[in-house]
């Protein structure tokens, strides 16, 4: 099959135009799991909070994304079950499941799951279709983030909405605005190709 007529297919995603078999998709779930284990190494701290901001959901709206739902989901769930089992590839080299921000893991791989749906229906393909993509997936992880922190630390809703949200909104909008500019270029150069 070729790259066109690919990336012509309705429902497809950036991972579908590799050459389609079990191997492939074996790759890219262990691919994507190390991936966002190498972007969790990137973390910088943020005063008045245990969650630190990091490269991880970059990386998980990324791999949702250009893999989609199901191979996006397994990345995630990969990464989530061999850091609990003691992997240190958690923000900052940490592992197991008890930490404050072990619920944006889980959110994580919500996250991947919904934008990898949603690339599937062409949530990739534009700038401002990608930007909606990134602002849903940001909006699950921290659904899901910001709760357990609460029930963790036992701070109220407020405080964990300002621990655990505010300070990485503006992170956010320049992951999403790098992911605006890549996935909607990759389909482009993948267009010209064909």
């Amino acid at each position: 099959m070729s790259t066109a007529s690919v990336s012509l297919r309705p429902g497809a995603v950036l991972a579908d135009l590799l050459p389609a078999s079990r191997v492939r998709d074996i790759a890219l779930v262990v691919g994507g799991a190390a991936l966002t284990g190498l972007a969790a190494q990137i973390a910088v701290p943020v005063p008045g909070s245990p969650v630190p901001v990091t490269g991880q959901t970059f990386a998980a709206l990324l791999v949702g994304t250009a893999f989609g739902a199901r191979r996006g989901f397994l990345s995630l769930a990969l990464y989530a079950l061999v850091g609990m089992a003691g992997v240190p590839w958690f923000a900052g080299g940490t592992s197991g499941a008890g930490g404050a921000s072990f619920g944006y893991v889980l959110g994580m791989l919500l996250a991947a799951t919904v934008v990898g749906a949603l690339a599937r229906r062409g949530g990739d393909r534009s700038v401002l279709r990608t930007a909606g993509s990134m602002a849903v997936g940001s909006a699950v992880i921290y659904a899901v983030g910001v709760p357990y922190l609460m029930a963790v630390t036992g701070m109220s809703l407020g405080a964990a909405v300002a621990a655990g949200l505010v300070p990485f909104l503006i992170g956010d909008a320049v992951k999403a605005a790098l992911a605006m500019g890549a996935l909607p270029a990759a389909w482009k150069l993948v267009g010209r190709r064909g």
